[in-house]
């Protein structure tokens, strides 16, 4: 059994994860861990105390990050001290910030990935493909849509599209348009385009529970390591090293 962590319980995502994991008999909720600063906290979640410091996670196997880049450095450092592995989902991390994590793997084994979802992962592993076949032939666009409370643009998700079609084709991929309206879960597309055709793949997120499952995945994948770095590709099988 997975002694999991659960940081941001109260957010969108860690209140999907929380109530996921409790289903699954593969996992023992060991803590719930919020920011000290928010007021709106309840002292109990499904009847599991809320913690407001970084230590209650000592103890648990992994811990499952979906928080502000600031919050997920600062908690990379206490899992270090304690030997929590981590699923970090957090976006909008800096290179720097980046790095940080890099390091921290040859102490821990981290999974961290711009989308846990496992559908986006097999569009991942269908753009290198497509990529790898239509190479400099076909010029390539992405658009993305998300709702209006996400800070980052363009995605981390469409950063990722961009990183690997532009790898795989060997062309430097920048068209990336970003759209902020309503409560849009996630949209991806991206299109590769010659004079003759237009190949099209696209991904529509119907509930953050993609990506809260996705999580659980990894922390299944985690509960095997002892340290290094993997993303969802790892986790999935989805890896392609030719």
């Amino acid at each position: 059994m997975v002694k999991l962590a659960i940081s941001g319980c109260q957010g969108r995502m860690g209140q999907r994860i929380t109530a996921l994991a409790l289903y699954d008999k593969a996992f023992k909720i060991a803590a719930l861990l919020e920011n000290k600063n928010r007021h709106d906290v309840p002292m109990m979640s499904h009847d599991i105390p809320v913690n407001f410091e970084d230590s209650s996670i000592k103890g648990s196997d992994v811990l499952i990050e979906f928080t502000t880049p600031e919050a997920t450095i600062a908690h990379l450092k206490t899992c270090q001290k304690y030997g929590v592995n981590m699923v970090i989902g957090t976006t909008g991390l800096s290179k720097p910030q980046i790095a940080q994590i890099k390091r921290a793997s040859s102490m821990i084994a981290i999974v961290f990935s711009s989308n846990m979802s496992v559908g986006v992962n097999l569009v991942f592993a269908l753009i290198r493909q497509a990529a790898q076949v239509t190479g400099k032939d076909y010029a390539i666009t992405l658009s993305e849509t998300h709702h209006v409370h996400k800070k980052d643009a363009p995605s981390g998700t469409a950063k990722t599209m961009a990183d690997i079609a532009g790898q795989y084709a060997q062309i430097l991929v920048k068209d990336i348009a970003s759209i902020r309206e309503g409560e849009v879960i996630g949209d991806h597309t991206i299109t590769f385009e010659s004079p003759v055709d237009l190949i099209s793949i696209h991904h529509h997120a119907k509930t953050r529970d993609i990506f809260a499952e996705g999580s659980l995945v990894a922390a299944k994948f985690l509960s095997k390591k002892k340290k290094g770095l993997f993303n969802m590709q790892d986790v999935l099988g989805l890896k392609n090293d030719n």
